[in-house]
Parts: C-alpha cells; sequence; structure tokens
C-alpha cells in the first residue's frame, strides 16, 4: 500500500495536485467559481459520492480576479474539516435511528431501545428491553415513526411488551 501524501508519504501515481483540482487519499478537492458571488469556492468530494461532503468560500489570488492555487496545507486542513463534517452528518443520523431510554421497574431498570431501519421498502422499527443485568427481555417489531419516551416505554412495560399500535 503506498504511502499517504498526507502522511508525510510519496504521492501516489493517481494523485492530481494542479493549482484548481486535487485528488489524494480518497478526496478531490475542485476550485470552482462561487455561483452567488464574483469570488471562488472549493468543493470537497469523498470518492464515490456524487455530492460533495464540503463546499465553503475560497481565497482569492494576488491578482484579485483567479483563485490562489490549491497546496498541501490548504488541502490537508480541507480533508480535516471535510471529514469532520461526514463525521458530524454520521452521528446525527445514528441518533435519529437510535434512541434508548431507562425506566425504573419493581424488577429493576429496564433499557428500553428503539433502532429505526429505514428500508425503501418495508420501513420498520425494532423495540426492545434489556435488564440490568443485560439480558433480553422482549424484542418486537413497531411502527417507524413508533416515538420512545419515558411514557411510551413504561406503557409497553406495563403492557407485558405486546406489539404496540
Amino acid at each position: 500500500m503506498p504511502d499517504s501524501a498526507l502522511d508525510g508519504g510519496q504521492p501516489d501515481q493517481s494523485d492530481i495536485r494542479e493549482p484548481r483540482l486535487w485528488r489524494c487519499d480518497g478526496w478531490t478537492a475542485r476550485v470552482i467559481k462561487n455561483e452567488d458571488d464574483e469570488g471562488w469556492a472549493v468543493e470537497m468530494i469523498h470518492d464515490g459520492e456524487a455530492e460533495p461532503a464540503l463546499v465553503g468560500p475560497w481565497t482569492m489570488g494576488r491578482d484579485k480576479k483567479n483563485p490562489k492555487p490549491l497546496d498541501q496545507a490548504a488541502f490537508t486542513t480541507l480533508v480535516k474539516t471535510a471529514s469532520e463534517v461526514l463525521r458530524r452528518h454520521e452521528q446525527q443520523l445514528h441518533a435519529m435511528l437510535h434512541k434508548s431510554v431507562t425506566v425504573s421497574s419493581e424488577s429493576g431498570d429496564i433499557t428500553v431501545t428503539l433502532d429505526i431501519v429505514p428500508d425503501e421498502y418495508e420501513p420498520h422499527a425494532i423495540l426492545a428491553a434489556v435488564d440490568e443485568a443485560g439480558d433480553e427481555l422482549a424484542r418486537v417489531k413497531a411502527a417507524p415513526n413508533f416515538k420512545l419516551t419515558q411514557a411510551s416505554a413504561a406503557k409497553w412495560i406495563e403492557n407485558e411488551f405486546a406489539r404496540p399500535g
């Protein structure tokens, strides 16, 4: 496996390092004309993706007409920023699709989880309950729009884990 240019190694043969286009380590940085004003923008596209992970303003060159050329330091910063944007999107998606609440019961705390499965043809959710020892008490299929709250979890437990809805 070739060394990465980002970690100080030699560039790969497929790398591109042009003033307005850099392709390296699974990322492409492209300097483009900013459609909103007279300036320039840079877009960062992760290999295999159709849409940019990041689009932001780009610095004008010394002539105040053309963009400043891309360089290693700028590319490295752009990769770090675009990677963080993707990481935040993944965290947000995970938070939307996976919820958890803990309910106190006579036998101890029960953790109820809701995992939404955004299937194109059959979206659904899996509602599960686990006791303090980590033993699964129940697992049922639920509607993908089921709202997991302390109250709905307590009601599900009271109903002896019957499928909601």
